[in-house]
């Protein structure tokens, strides 16, 4: 069930241009925070902007009672949040989301992440169960968006990172990395989070190659709990698909149960 707190901001860093990593606290929803979960967070103290901004978990600390949440400025919105200053207490509602990753059992898994759709997947590689193998395949535009990589390498057992100019170690788009090494490796899970393009070409070859696969995906989402039908999304579900919606049914989904 998620909680609306007040949480203090910890720590804050621009850990590239415009993206910003925050730590808040909060024991309420370290304790109840799920891999794949986010937060509806509000950007400001007034009513401008109105709407709060979806925000996925990054990183849960139960022992310090702290959550990270990275993001990138790209409106009024998020330019507001990043100005915020240690000390201050920011408006959260969360753990959000009814669909989470799903990671039991799983032994040889690649997850794979696309721009800032690369950071739910880190708290999901740090709850993945200690014997199971674990590739990490991240895709970024040109070295200046590359983040987060010594902290990927301490959470699985092979980081692979592509640059679409190649500015930064292999030249190309993560997905045909990780094509070529299943040939091989024959992984029984892939997880994906990042751009929609990235997530339908994910998804179609998950279900041509018969790999099972997570996607988280992103849509706009002004309440967060299902109420404002904004984040709607084509389900399979029997024999007629029928729209469901990201925020109450997701992130999460299974990539054989959404057309996208």
């Amino acid at each position: 069930m998620p909680v609306n707190v007040k949480a203090k901001l910890v720590s804050k860093e621009e850990i590239s241009k415009d993206i910003f990593k925050f730590e808040v606290s909060s024991q309420q929803i370290c304790d109840l925070a799920k891999p794949g979960q986010f937060l509806e967070i509000k950007c400001g103290k007034g009513l401008d902007p109105f709407l709060r901004r979806p925000i996925s978990i990054y990183n849960v600390n139960k022992e310090k009672g702290t959550v990270e949440f990275i993001f990138q400025v790209k409106g009024q919105g998020t330019r507001i949040l990043s100005e915020e200053k240690v000390g201050e207490d920011i408006d959260l509602i969360g753990p959000l989301g009814y669909g989470s990753f799903n990671y039991e059992g799983c032994k040889n898994v690649a997850r794979i992440g696309g721009g800032i759709g690369t950071f739910p997947l880190y708290e999901l590689a740090r709850n993945v169960c200690k014997n199971a193998n674990i590739t990490v395949y991240l895709g970024f535009r040109n070295k200046e968006f590359v983040v987060l990589e010594e902290e990927f390498k301490k959470v699985c057992n092979k980081l692979v990172i592509t640059t679409d100019d190649g500015s930064y170690a292999q030249k190309g788009f993560a997905i045909d990395v990780l094509k070529e090494d299943n040939k091989k490796e024959n992984f029984d899970m892939i997880f994906a989070c990042g751009p929609l393009p990235m997530l339908r070409a994910i998804r179609n070859y998950a279900i041509e190659e018969d790999v099972p696969c997570q996607i988280s995906l992103e849509e706009r989402m002004g309440c967060g709990v299902g109420a404002c039908l904004g984040c709607a999304v084509k389900v399979v579900s029997g024999d007629e698909p029928r729209y469901g919606h990201v925020c109450k049914e997701g992130p999460v989904f299974n990539a054989k149960d959404v057309e996208i």
